[in-house]
């Protein structure tokens, strides 16, 4: 039994041994954990224009158009009508109001719901058709 004991004492004592020199020769490789190129957090290892910036905004553009021209030529290949990749382009970046009927009906219905909460109340009523305009203007920069 004595050796025995031994043996068991001499093995973990040189397992320790080895467990601190394997941590400290790795220490490195700890601090490295979750960093390298796929991470987006490390600004030293982002490609491309800062977030915001004119640059990004361009290129941001030009992959928008490349999406929209692809989405045309799937639409060509499916042998429906391509869409207008200008018209999206001015659409999509809030410089054109979209023209969907039904949206403009839920818009007035929403403005005489409204002119009917003004009447109760003994407010001045909205001009229906500006007011219209003026919410569908807003939704298609974001505010509502």
């Amino acid at each position: 039994m004595e050796t025995f004991g031994i043996v068991v004492i001499a093995v973990a004592v040189v397992g320790a041994v080895v467990a601190a020199l394997s941590f400290v020769r790795s220490g490195g490789v700890y601090r490295e954990l979750g960093r390298g190129g796929l991470s987006l957090d490390e600004p030293e290892l982002r490609k491309g224009p800062a977030p915001g910036s004119g640059a990004w905004r361009m290129e941001a553009d030009m992959e928008l158009r490349q999406l929209l021209e692809a989405k045309a030529a799937r639409a060509v290949a499916r042998g429906e009508e391509p869409i207008d990749v200008e018209i999206e382009l001015a659409r999509l970046a809030g410089q054109m109001p979209v023209e969907d009927p039904g949206l403009r009906a839920e818009v007035r219905d929403l403005v005489i719901a409204s002119n009917e909460r003004r009447a109760r109340r003994g407010q001045p009523l909205l001009d229906v058709e500006a007011e219209i305009e003026r919410r569908l203007r807003d939704a298609g920069s974001g505010g509502f």
